[in-house]
């Protein structure tokens, strides 16, 4: 349990000292912003380059994981609409609850604890998380948010174009291109250069955690409370059990290789609390209040899964 603790007790230390600097006035809500900012569009982005640049695309992308972590979050997707089809009030509501259950926050929460666990693979696993919540999981619960917004003179592929044009412009997946265009060709870095990279990427775990701790001061905690508590244990529980059942069928069928280290990763990864820009998507469609006690839940909650699923693994 000693060896549980050194992992998860700097993490949510880290997070316990964001949220009391702002909560006393250290700093302000608004400097969260600036320092998210920060680690989103600078640091995040030099991560990804440096982790993937610098590898062989062969290292980079490995098919069994990005198998494991595609197929646990359809699943969950599949699930989670069809649960909350009974029980949300209404398609707007059940598109945030299918949001929250099936995007985990592989940056600022999981990049740092994988580090941790796994340091020389942490870099590779949220490249691949990322391109997979990128291109797949994120557009298509944004799809669904703004389908449930039933706007007639909109189709899906102005849909669908929109959410991609956002995304392609968004720094992390900049870095995340880049990196594995670099990766293809095969270009090493001068070493100046990657010191550079190196510099911005050190940066990144403690502000990063610190960042979702000082976000969650002052979040909106007025709203559906049995909504947000399925929705966190859909993301602490269900996620990471689909992903076990995932990585189970992949290696009982041969369909790809899948080494310890990555098999446990991948649980790990969609074990995590729903991503950071969650409450701030679901307040765009009037929903913040059950989204931020959903992510509160999740993120404090996740202290004590996280640990029981790491004793279980490692």
């Amino acid at each position: 349990m000693a060896a549980i603790l050194g992992i998860t007790f700097p993490i949510y230390a880290a997070i316990a000292i964001g949220y009391a600097a702002v909560r006393f006035g250290i700093f302000r809500p608004g400097d969260m912003q600036v320092l998210g900012r920060f680690v989103l569009q600078l640091a995040l982005p030099a991560l990804l380059f440096r982790a993937l640049a610098s590898r062989d695309i062969s290292e980079v992308l490995q098919p069994g994981y990005l198998l494991v972590f595609l197929l646990a979050g359809l699943a969950v997707v599949a699930l989670a609409f069809a649960w909350f089809s009974l029980t949300a009030p209404d398609r707007r509501r059940r598109a945030v609850a299918v949001l929250g259950s099936s995007c985990p926050n592989s940056g600022l929460i999981g990049y740092p604890m994988l580090l941790l666990v796994f340091p020389d693979i942490a870099g590779l696993v949220l490249g691949m998380n990322l391109l997979v919540e990128t291109i797949v999981l994120i557009p298509l619960c944004l799809v669904l948010m703004d389908l449930a917004e039933d706007r007639a003179e909109t189709s899906l592929l102005r849909i669908l174009a929109g959410i991609a044009a956002d995304l392609i412009r968004r720094p992390m997946i900049i870095g995340l291109l880049a990196g594995l265009a670099v990766s293809v060709i095969g270009f090493d870095m001068p070493a100046p250069v990657s010191r550079l990279f190196d510099m911005f990427a050190t940066a990144t775990s403690g502000l990063a955690l610190m960042v979702i701790g000082g976000s969650l001061v002052g979040l909106p905690l007025a709203g559906n409370k049995a909504m947000a508590a399925q929705i966190a244990v859909a993301k602490l529980v269900m996620h990471p059990a689909l992903a076990a059942l995932a990585a189970a069928a992949v290696l009982a069928t041969g369909m790809a290789d899948l080494p310890p280290d990555l098999h446990h990763a991948a649980i790990l990864s969609c074990a995590m609390p729903m991503l950071g820009i969650y409450a701030v998507l679901a307040q765009e469609r009037g929903l913040g209040g059950a989204a931020s006690i959903a992510m509160l839940v999740a993120t404090t909650g996740a202290f004590f899964s996280l640990s029981l699923l790491l004793w279980w693994l490692v």
